[in-house]
């Protein structure tokens, strides 16, 4: 019996200190459980609702490629035009010079705020003071919508000067064009200024750069209530700043190309132009404007900001060095100040080569000619 009791007060006491492991183990894992609860609910209402845009080397070496190729072929290319159509502008102005030299602007403030798009991803975080962050973004942004604008405004110019030509002659007046250009800016600013609100807005009035880990990030990080704004205006920039110049863009020279299509007696240089410059413009918008507003759709319909929008704002910064192909299209003063320049190029290099004689044919002939007349003098 003493024996029988001894087993029984070892199984109760193996018992005890079995559930006494089991019940601590338990209180552990709930103790966890709410940490980890209440953490990812701060996450959820503070922090991110998605994964973050991370920078790999892979991703900056492509966009310090396709940044630089911009800014290499579209700054001088940009020069050159700003500097015919101010020329232009100031001798006799006509509604598509005003129209190209503010898309020039447009163009030239790109690629000024460009170099800090290529420092972040050079740096893969934003290493600069966080106020340049919104203003870089802003402009940046802006000029883009901006464009799509004034590609739709010489579309309607072309499609007018084409199907009524009389009528438009008449009536087109610069000032026209000046005014048309001030509130494609204003409507440009107005819409983009979501980037503004964005970086300096939160449910509890703090920036996202009050927190530490936060500053190494521009414009990639956004809570629930940040993309509870930002989303349906995302839609709205699609439909307003994309879609519509687009459609108006697309009968504006789907009916300019028929019409010059028609026409019997048209140079078939000048015709060559206007297509081109139809064509140029079109593809501008599928290629440039398309990828990346298709990424406001994509982000509106699942609610979320899209990772690859980062690949699909590549093709938007080539619209500084394209551009200048619309221009030389456009404006027979481009064509003429690139024509002078090629001319005046050749020239220095022909001079430069006839200051040796040795390396100049014609001088060389003449040389040659004239010490023969002079020996046949001689000779007689």
């Amino acid at each position: 019996y003493q024996t029988f009791t001894q087993c029984n007060l070892a199984r109760t006491r193996a018992c005890n200190c079995s559930f006494q492991c089991v019940s601590r183990l338990l209180n552990h894992y709930i103790r966890q459980s709410s940490v980890f609860s209440d953490t990812s609910e701060q996450e959820i209402f503070h922090g991110l609702t998605e994964p973050n845009m991370q920078w790999t080397k892979e991703l900056s070496n492509l966009v310090l490629a396709v940044d630089g190729i911009t800014l290499i072929t579209g700054l001088p290319a940009n020069l050159l035009a700003f500097y015919t159509f101010v020329q232009k502008v100031k001798q006799r102005s006509a509604p598509i010079d005003v129209l190209l030299l503010s898309l020039t602007i447009s163009d030239l403030i790109f690629l000024f705020f460009l170099p800090f798009r290529m420092k972040e991803a050079a740096d893969m975080r934003w290493t600069m003071s966080y106020f340049l962050c919104p203003l870089s973004g802003f402009f940046f942004y802006t000029t883009i919508y901006n464009s799509t604008f004034h590609l739709t405004a010489i579309s309607v110019e072309r499609y007018l000067g084409v199907a009524f030509p009389i009528k438009y002659k008449l009536k087109r007046r610069p000032r026209y064009a000046v005014i048309a250009c001030v509130i494609f800016w204003v409507v440009s600013m107005a819409h983009c200024s979501i980037v503004y609100i964005m970086q300096y807005y939160t449910h509890d009035n703090k920036t996202l750069y009050d927190d530490p880990l936060n500053k190494e990030a521009c414009y990639d990080e956004f809570s629930t209530e940040q993309l509870n704004t930002l989303l349906p205006v995302r839609l709205e920039l699609f439909i307003v700043l994309f879609c519509t110049p687009f459609i108006i863009c697309s009968f504006c020279y789907i009916k300019f190309i028929h019409i010059l299509c028609h026409l019997p007696n048209i140079n078939p240089k000048k015709r060559f132009r206007a297509i081109g410059l139809a064509l140029a413009t079109l593809l501008v918008f599928i290629i440039c404007f398309l990828p990346y507003n298709v990424s406001h759709v994509v982000g509106y319909v699942g609610w979320y900001s899209p990772n690859w929008r980062v690949y699909a704002l590549l093709p938007s910064t080539l619209n500084a060095c394209l551009d200048p192909l619309i221009f030389y299209f456009s404006s027979s003063a481009l064509r003429g100040t690139l024509k002078h320049l090629i001319r005046g190029s050749n020239k220095r290099r022909h001079l430069s080569c006839c200051r040796n004689l040795l390396n100049c044919p014609k001088l060389n002939c003449t040389a040659h000619e004239e010490s023969t007349q002079s020996s046949n003098d001689t000779s007689h």
